[in-house]
């Protein structure tokens, strides 16, 4: 009786030890099945973005959406553990999300290319349990702590340049993003304007000179306050971990909470509805958002939209419907005696408008996107829930069956 006891004891020691994941279970507080059923948004897939996507898989991330719009160059090689030279000129997203199954086949890895702050629909935001960030510029991060802050998650920023770096955390509703800019910061982002907010041509100014080691550095913290946010431990949020790579040095920043920061503007509650974003129109989703909340609501968009140019020259109109920040600067010449055009723009709905049988997508909205009906004491995000699988491929597998359609 002993012998087989032993015998059992030992069979049962071989199968753990072939366990995968063995070695983290023997950490007391570690919960594998937490992490296979866990949903990451990494956005940004250069240095920082390998580095994190590679982390996820190896700790077992189950499900992870990896979003970034460029392109693999072969500059990229030297600080891009996933990216190989015949991967040059494929979207770093895309091969990113296959090595990163094959690294871990049990990963859900699926890769959105394309502008995260114009393409990118709110209800990936919602979807994912912990959003993290392998960003360059501010435009990114303002859209993102915004969406984040929206819709109460967590978000975790990295930041590098040369052999120094910086992994903060921001979750609602404490400090967040915005209430970390300088004026500086603003100024650099205006920057991007011109005098009608359209975005100016980007010039190639260079890029931002960093190593593989920082990018390893960051990263590994960024995933290990995940790893605290998705286990429900205490994670740095409302701090900074800055690292300086010449002295070795590594301090803590704690961030303030500006009480009057645009930023901080949760919604009361989110339904999902069956409809996509071509499917249901402008004066429906304000019929639908006017049956909840009363009949001065109104409705808000995810982001400003140009309706028309208008030459005040040629008193010429040119209907364009898109994202504002989708439209160069140089589009606003008028194509019939070259002056400048003036700009309207809208982000909210009343009624009034003449395009409302147009829906979200004719007017340049992203699937799977939320908008919000706003009335004087509450806000409200309608989930355009039909959209989850173009959004999600995979990851929306079984999600369905969770969601109670209004």
């Amino acid at each position: 009786m002993a012998e087989d006891t032993l015998k059992i004891s030992e069979a049962d020691t071989a199968a753990e030890r072939d366990d995968r994941f063995h070695r983290f279970k023997l950490i007391g507080w570690w919960d594998q099945t937490r992490l296979a059923g866990a949903r990451v948004l990494v956005i940004g897939a250069g240095a920082l973005g390998n580095e994190i996507v590679k982390n996820l898989a190896l700790l077992g991330i189950g499900n992870v959406l990896i979003a970034d719009m460029d392109r693999i160059e072969n500059s990229n090689l030297s600080r891009s553990v996933l990216y190989r030279e015949n991967d040059n000129g494929r979207f770093k997203a895309t091969v990113a999300a296959r090595a990163a199954a094959e690294i871990f086949p049990g990963m859900k890895a699926v890769a959105f290319n394309g502008n995260v702050v114009y393409d990118l629909g709110l209800g990936v935001y919602r979807w994912a349990d912990v959003v993290i960030g392998g960003l360059d510029n501010r435009e990114a991060r303002l859209s993102i702590n915004r969406a984040c802050y929206k819709l109460g998650r967590t978000w975790i920023d990295g930041a590098i340049e040369q052999i120094d770096g910086a992994a903060r955390v921001f979750s609602p509703p404490g400090p967040c993003y915005e209430c970390t800019m300088s004026e500086t910061d603003w100024r650099l982002l205006q920057m991007r304007r011109s005098c009608n907010l359209l975005s100016k041509s980007q010039m190639q100014l260079g890029k931002t000179p960093t190593t593989p080691t920082i990018s390893s550095i960051i990263a590994g913290i960024q995933c290990q306050e995940a790893v605290k946010h998705l286990h429900a431990m205490e994670t740095i949020a409302g701090r900074s971990i800055i690292f300086s790579g010449l002295s070795g040095d590594c301090y803590t920043v704690e961030f303030q909470r500006k009480a009057d920061c645009m930023s901080h503007e949760p919604l009361d509650e989110v339904i999902s509805i069956s409809q996509g974003c071509e499917s249901i129109t402008l004066a429906e989703l304000l019929d639908l958002g006017r049956s909840k909340l009363g009949n001065g609501a109104t409705l808000e968009l995810s982001r400003e939209v140009l309706w028309k140019f208008i030459c005040p020259k040629c008193d010429q109109e040119e209907e364009v419907f898109l994202s504002l920040g989708k439209v160069g600067s140089e589009m606003a010449r008028c194509p019939g005696c070259g002056g400048g055009r003036d700009v309207r723009t809208f982000y909210k709905i009343d009624g009034s408008e003449e395009f409302l049988n147009r829906t979200p997508a004719m007017i340049g909205l992203p699937p799977f996107d939320i908008l919000t009906v706003r009335s004087a004491d509450r806000t409200l995000g309608v989930e355009l829930s039909g959209d989850r699988r173009t959004a999600l491929g995979v990851l929306a597998d079984g999600d369905a069956d969770d969601l109670e359609w209004t």
